[in-house]
Parts: structure tokens; sequence; C-alpha cells
């Protein structure tokens, strides 16, 4: 950088980093879909929140919470383990994972083979 202050010039040089921000919250799809034994969950976040992802069964029944807690904006991602909320590995089937944040909320499939 180069700059002028009360007659003075000044240079000099500082490390920027660019940190890039989603426009709007988004929920993709998971990779990989179906999956065994791990998948992997992205979101987006545009604004500092609070988030809750969360994990369903085809009945609608609550497997586990996975995240519940305040993020900072950003392109994000969540590694699940296939595991409900007592650590015990889950049968194959069509799960459903739902992120609530702000006033957004966003459901997804997924499936896992064993």
């Amino acid at each position: 950088y180069e700059y002028s202050f009360e007659g003075n010039r000044y240079f000099g040089k500082q490390l920027v980093t660019i940190v890039p921000i989603p426009e709007s919250f988004a929920l993709k799809q998971n990779f990989p879909n179906p999956f065994n034994p791990s998948t992997t969950i992205f979101y987006d976040l545009p604004i500092d929140t609070h988030i809750k992802l969360s994990v369903y069964d085809l009945l609608g029944r609550k497997i586990t919470t996975l995240i519940n807690e305040d993020q900072v904006r950003g392109y994000k991602s969540f590694k699940w383990n296939g595991k409900d909320k007592n650590g015990k590995k889950l049968a194959s089937g069509i799960y459903f994972y739902q992120l609530e944040a702000n006033n957004f909320i966003k459901t997804k499939k997924m499936i896992m083979l064993k």
C-alpha cells in the first residue's frame, strides 16, 4: 500500500485474507449418498447465527442432533458417522437431515447402505 498523511508518504505491505461469504442460507446434498460408514453434510451461512442440524428417521423421529450452537458465517460442512444420539450405528435405510438457522429451515434425504 501507499498513502500520504500530513505531507508524509507511507509505504508498506499487508497480508489480506479474503474469506468468501455466501449470499443466502443453503443446505446442500450430503456426499457420498448413499453412504457407509460416514457422510459429509454441507451448508451455507450468510450471517453469524445459531444453527441446529438434526437427523430424522423415515417416520419423522429425531435420531440425533449433530449441531446446536452459534456459528460464524461461511461455507460449512459436518462429517457424520451414521450413529444415533447414544452412539449406536444406525440400520440401512432412508434418513432426513434438517438445518434450522435464523428463519431458514430446509430438509434433505440421505440413504445409508450396509
